[in-house]
């Protein structure tokens, strides 16, 4: 359970997340994923990076139930610095990342395969951010770099899903497989990838994200503001107490805790 990071003579390193059931990474997973995948990066052996998950799906976010068994604002904190951390270091990560996606895909995991480079998923896939249901914001910059501005706002809104279909569609995701060909088809293009002379690669990953439009980290600390906002209100610990009693959103938004 946790981390595990394995490279190949191909040059191919796998990180794998395994926090069953449901992959809602822990704080301190946030950082220890961000060490794996910028740690690959640095390996001069590792020319291109696959993030992957086992079990049910690739990502469910942050570990809510965690956040309100701990006192304080630690564990908020943490989260949210672990998150930023996490995604930063998919778009920083000297080569490329190839994310696999299998199942769901919301909340934290929407800003791990926004910042990464290629996205493969697997034809069960669903995409979406919650964070309005859990009395937060975050993540519609990664979102952003999925889907159109417009259905952007939209999903976010509404925190509604979006397929791995829908999403092949707008140009986003590179292939879309059955669950049982997404690793296979993941190390297809990454060994593509491989392949190419690492030196030159690596200046192209560096020259992409330069000449990228978005700010992706400041952007999304940004979000993190009005998330802090929230908490420091009271919404947001409203909305995450309704969650672990219930494990649903807040039927009216409106009504506060007597």
């Amino acid at each position: 359970m946790g981390i595990r990071s394995e490279t190949d003579p191909g040059g191919i390193t796998t990180v794998t997340v395994d926090y069953p059931p449901v992959n809602a990474i822990p704080s301190r997973g946030w950082f220890e994923l961000a060490d794996a995948v910028l740690d690959a990066g640095r390996n001069p052996d590792t020319h291109v990076v696959i993030l992957r998950a086992e079990g049910r799906g690739f990502n469910a976010g942050v570990d809510i139930k965690e956040m309100q068994a701990t006192e304080g604002y630690g564990a908020l904190v943490d989260a949210n610095r672990g998150c930023a951390a996490a995604f930063a270091a998919v778009y920083d990560c000297a080569v490329p990342v190839v994310v696999a996606v299998n199942g769901f895909c919301v909340g934290g995991g929407i800003g791990l395969v926004g910042n990464a480079d290629v996205i493969v998923a697997s034809d069960d896939a669903l995409f979406g951010l919650p964070e309005v249901d859990r009395g937060a914001l975050g993540a519609a910059t990664h979102l952003a770099r999925l889907v159109p501005q417009h259905m952007m706002r939209t999903l976010y809104y509404t925190a509604q899903n979006v397929t791995a279909q829908q999403l092949q569609h707008f140009g986003s995701v590179y292939e879309v497989v059955p669950r049982e060909k997404l690793d296979d088809t993941a190390r297809d293009i990454a060994a593509k990838i491989a392949a190419k002379d690492t030196r030159v690669i690596r200046c192209a990953k560096e020259a992409i994200n330069g000449i990228d439009p978005v700010d992706v980290k400041t952007s999304y600390r940004l979000e993190q503001g009005y998330t802090f906002e929230l908490n420091l209100a009271g919404v947001a610990d409203e909305h995450r107490d309704e969650f672990v009693e219930t494990g649903k959103p807040r039927s009216n938004s409106n009504n506060r805790k007597g």
